[in-house]
């Protein structure tokens, strides 16, 4: 299960969830830097990425469009890396089954 972790997080995040989301990459690691919404959503469907981002224009493509790929919306202001680590650590289930639903594109953990 692999996560493509938005510009709006830090790129230290990825070496402490790979264990549980292995091939989870951040698009800066990508040369994806300042690159259209467009541009990434498209990588990560064509690449089989998830989409972790605050930026609610991802929101608002996954209402629209629906999946693949799926949006999770990390709803949070401003806080340590550290706190994001936890969030997708302590929601690995709930992303698990997020995962696997053919119904839901977007899921806003908090």
């Amino acid at each position: 299960m692999k996560l493509l972790l938005d510009e709006n997080l830090s790129d230290r995040i990825i070496p402490t969830i790979t264990d549980l989301y292995p091939g989870s990459e951040h698009i800066k690691t990508l040369g994806l830097i300042n690159t259209d919404d467009v541009v990434i959503w498209e990588y990560a469907k064509t690449n089989g990425f998830m989409i972790v981002s605050k930026d609610s224009d991802f929101h608002q493509r996954s209402l629209l469009y629906g999946h693949p790929p799926k949006f999770i919306y990390l709803r949070i202001g401003n806080c340590p890396t550290s706190k994001i680590v936890q969030i997708l650590r302590d929601n690995l289930d709930t992303i698990i089954q997020f995962k696997a639903s053919e119904r839901e594109s977007l899921l806003a953990l908090m």
